[in-house]
This record gives C-alpha cells, sequence and structure tokens, in this order.
C-alpha cells in the first residue's frame, strides 16, 4: 500500500541532499517469528536536519505501516516532522496521522511555522477529523491542526495522490522560513526540547507494543531506544555519535 509513498519520501529526501546513515547491527531489518511479517528502517542525515529517519513495516494484507520523524539541527527551531501511516487491508482500514509537531505551544510559533499545515487541513476535510488520539496528549508536541484520519479505500487514495505530496512539500519549505528571520528558541533550548519529545514519545508509543507482538520483546526494546527515540535515554546514543561524525 505505501511503496509508492516510501519511494517519494526516499526521493525528497535525496533531493535535499540527504546521505544514507548506518544503524545498529541488527535493526535495519527484521522477520518476525510468526507469519510473514517484515520491518526495514532507514536513517538519513539531511542539510538542516539532525537526523530523519524512515520505517516500513509489511505484513501483507494483516498490516501495512509507514512511519517517519525528522529532526532539525538545534539551530532551527521549527517543528519535528511526524509521519504514522497504517492500512489494515483485510478490513480496507486507513488510519493516517500527519503533522508539524510543535516545539512549544505558542501563537506566535504556530504562525510562524503552522500555517501550511492548518491550509492543508482546510483543504482536505477527510483529514480533519476530531477524534483525540488515545496513546498522547494533543496539547503536548500535536499542532491544533493535525491531519488525522480514520477512512477506508477512498480516504487511502486521497492519501497518495494528493495529502501525502502536498503535505512533505510544505513541511520542506519550513526550512527556508527559517533561514531570514532570527530565532525565537535558543539552540540550547531546541536540543533540551527534542530530548524532551524523545523522552515523551519512548514512554507512550503505541508502536512498541505492535513491534513486540510482531518481532519479541528484546528487538523492540532496542529498536525503541536505539533507533525511534535514542535521545530518550539522556545521553548520546552511538548513532547519533557516527551522525556528527558525517557531519
Amino acid at each position: 500500500m505505501f511503496n509508492s509513498l516510501l519511494e517519494q519520501l526516499h526521493q525528497n529526501i535525496k533531493a535535499q541532499g540527504g546521505l544514507p546513515v548506518a544503524l545498529p547491527e541488527g535493526l535495519a531489518q527484521c522477520e518476525g517469528s510468526k507469519g510473514k511479517s517484515i520491518i526495514s528502517s532507514w536513517l538519513w542525515k539531511v542539510p538542516g536536519f539532525r537526523r530523519w529517519r524512515v520505517t516500513r513495516l509489511d505484513a501483507g494484507d494483516n498490516l501495512q505501516v509507514l512511519n517517519s520523524v525528522a529532526y532539525p539541527d538545534y539551530t532551527n527551531e521549527q517543528p519535528i516532522l511526524g509521519i504514522d501511516l497504517l492500512w489494515f487491508g483485510k478490513t480496507s482500514k486507513l488510519v493516517a496521522v500527519l503533522d508539524f509537531q510543535p516545539l512549544i505551544q505558542d501563537q506566535a510559533y504556530f504562525e510562524r511555522y503552522l500555517e501550511g499545515l492548518k491550509s492543508l487541513r482546510n483543504h482536505f476535510p477527510e483529514f480533519n477529523q476530531e477524534e483525540m488520539m488515545r496513546s498522547f496528549d494533543p496539547h503536548k508536541y500535536f499542532s491544533p491542526w493535525l491531519l488525522f484520519c480514520r477512512g477506508g479505500k477512498h480516504e487511502a487514495n486521497l492519501l497518495i495522490s494528493q495529502v501525502f505530496p502536498a503535505f512533505l512539500d510544505s513541511y520542506l519549505v519550513l526550512k527556508e522560513i527559517s533561514i531570514p528571520t532570527p530565532l525565537k528558541i535558543h539552540p540550547s533550548e531546541v536540543k533540551q526540547l527534542q530530548i524532551s519529545y524523545d523522552q515523551y514519545s519512548a514512554e507512550r508509543d503505541p508502536a512498541h507494543g505492535l513491534f513486540t507482538s510482531y518481532f519479541g520483546q528484546k528487538w523492540s526494546d532496542r529498536f525503541l531506544k536505539e533507533f525511534l527515540f535514542p535521545a530518550s535515554g539522556r545521553c548520546k546514543s552511538s548513532i547519533e555519535v557516527d551522525q556528527n561524525k558525517s557531519a
């Protein structure tokens, strides 16, 4: 279901000058112990971004997942990119969450960085559902104009053909917004806010339970701590050290 979006995402990352970064041993790919399921992940170093990760889970008709998070450099205060897409083939059900995840809940910050997202939400009412996400506080690290959808084949086709490309283009424009205007948030605070984001997300991310059911507790714990949210342990992981060396 999400192969074309994965390709589109990687092509956009490469067009931004992205370079692949090696993952810790055993985390780039894993096959499930039961059933036909495989999870593949990529890590990118992109100009203007500290790390950009992508994950694709293929469990056939049972479940398809595409997840991506992009962390801007500490000298760039723009929101964190958040993409979570799930497709349940047997029941033809889509769950989509796309957001410019703000570092702070501040009106001036919203006006500077979230106008494009707000416009998308108004343009695509199918992705303007008000249902609250159960695992997270919508007022912390989520924007007021989060694109959220529970739908079927119509919404999935709309996501692939229009919503996802427009969302990605709108986010990549934010890097240009950050250049001419003085920073509102000091780089040291941006760093701490991104660390807090990892800590908050690692504690609440429902994907950990999903990955555990497919790939086991041991592997999923490593995946969470070393790849998904490496700053959640309040220390630099080896993966971040490697990125700094390659920068």
